[in-house]
């Protein structure tokens, strides 16, 4: 990763490793490689959604995007399913981007939306809606 790092500094470009399932899913384990590679354009991209370690076994999603925010250069607000009160099912979007302020993170959270029942657009603008009553300013 640090050879990695280095040769897209020459073309001035970052590299982000987001969690995405095994080790990169662990967030202690990935925070762990943040610190050994210690260059500045190697970051991580937290992904709401994606703490999957192994079959059955999960990482806690908050205690992951907590250990992983010191080096992110990009968020993912993923969601699956929304309930009658417009909440994300799974993942607790106030505690979540209580998370991302915290660490003093100003810029882009990315909306990926994975659900089903309803269309990628109305996926994607609940999720904007949620975002945004959670305090977040769109940019679109």
């Amino acid at each position: 990763m640090a050879g990695l790092g280095e040769l897209a500094e020459t073309f001035g470009l970052n590299v982000l490793v987001e969690n995405h399932g095994g080790l990169s899913s662990d967030g202690a384990w990935l925070a762990g490689v943040m610190r050994r590679v210690g260059r500045r354009n190697v970051g991580t991209l937290p992904d709401f959604g994606n703490f999957r370690v192994s079959e059955g076994t999960w990482y806690d999603r908050y205690r992951g995007v907590e250990e992983l925010m010191p080096w992110a250069k990009a968020v993912s607000a993923k969601s699956h399913a929304f309930g009658p009160d417009g909440q994300e099912t799974s993942t607790d979007f106030a505690t979540m981007m209580t998370l991302v302020r915290n660490a003093g993170y100003l810029g882009y959270v990315g909306i990926e939306w994975e659900g089903g029942g309803c269309s990628e657009v109305e996926g994607i603008l609940k999720t904007k809606f949620l975002l945004e009553r959670c305090g977040c300013q769109s940019r679109a």
